[in-house]
């Protein structure tokens, strides 16, 4: 049963140690609202591995399984092509859920192999850009300007100087035949490319936007409106990946990259001068996408 687009029966129940606005929940009960209960998903030490709770109590409805740091995609592999050998005819979706450090840095290995196989499976990443999980450590999707653990601020700087690794491109280099950015602060967008991803027949791979207030340094309750600051500025674009094709959902780039650097400590230390240059970064790669939208559509 669907209300107003989005599936009403839920999946994770009470009980959970998410912290307060915790972005990974979000994406992960929207991710299994879409999916529905013939579900199994691994995970590895993230976030995420915390919050369901300690064995054997558990607030998800649907199989879990943990696995090593950098075996997501490995696992959900294996999974796959358990059920098929012993020929299940109902189907099962196999999700590899994991944070930004276990997919775009220790897990990026297995994740590439798994698409190159052609698993059916599906791969999402909840980016909350660092290892939250351990003490919030910089990891290469973290963002320019943002200070963490491992980037504290100095007298003359060592906050991150790099842009974050683009994890879409990466994928679409592997001719994936289903790739998309997820924010859910925009829900039926978010439904409806997690339905698609379901229907593809091979890999598919889930970039999606995930806040963190503890890391991120905010008040929880501005969660959404960070997410909708993060598609309307063009730091987290909302696009698919589909049969050699770019598509933009969501072309309103409106806002200016310090509307939303501002309501985050994260980024506090930073001149004006700084941000402008990410601004420089951010309109940059925004153009390179409307680009590719045009060329692979002609």
């Amino acid at each position: 049963m669907k209300r107003a687009g989005i599936p009403s029966e839920e999946f994770i129940y009470s009980g959970h140690t998410a912290c307060p606005g915790c972005g990974a929940l979000l994406v992960a009960r929207y991710l299994l609202k879409t999916l529905g209960k013939n579900t199994i998903m691994n995970i590895p030490p993230c976030c995420f591995a915390a919050i369901p709770g300690t064995f054997p109590d558990t607030c998800l409805s649907i199989p879990l399984l943990y696995n090593a740091f950098e075996t997501t995609a490995a696992t959900a592999s294996g999974i796959e092509a358990a059920l098929k050998i012993k020929g299940k005819k109902e189907k099962i979706t196999v999700v590899g859920f994991a944070g930004d450090g276990g997919t775009a840095d220790i897990g990026i290995q297995a994740l590439s192999g798994a698409i190159e196989r052609g698993h059916e499976i599906i791969y999402v990443c909840y980016d909350n850009e660092a290892y939250m999980n351990t003490g919030m450590q910089t990891s290469s999707l973290t963002p320019m300007g943002a200070t963490t653990t491992t980037n504290p601020i100095g007298k003359k700087g060592g906050w991150r100087v790099k842009t974050k690794k683009n994890m879409m491109d990466i994928v679409a280099a592997h001719n994936i035949p289903y790739a998309a950015t997820v924010n859910p602060s925009y829900p039926f967008d978010f439904v409806k490319k997690i339905e698609k991803a379901r229907s593809v027949k091979g890999p598919s791979y889930i970039h999606a936007y995930s806040v963190c207030p503890t890391g991120w340094r905010y008040p929880p309750e501005f969660g959404l409106e960070l997410g909708r600051l993060a598609t309307e500025t063009g730091i987290f674009p909302l696009y698919e990946f589909e049969n050699e094709r770019y598509t933009i959902n969501y072309k309103k780039k409106t806002k200016r990259v310090f509307e939303y650097y501002k309501l985050q400590g994260r980024f506090k230390h930073l001149t004006e001068d700084f941000i402008e240059e990410v601004q420089k970064i951010v309109d940059k790669e925004w153009n390179k996408l409307l680009l590719k939208e045009k060329c692979s559509t002609e």
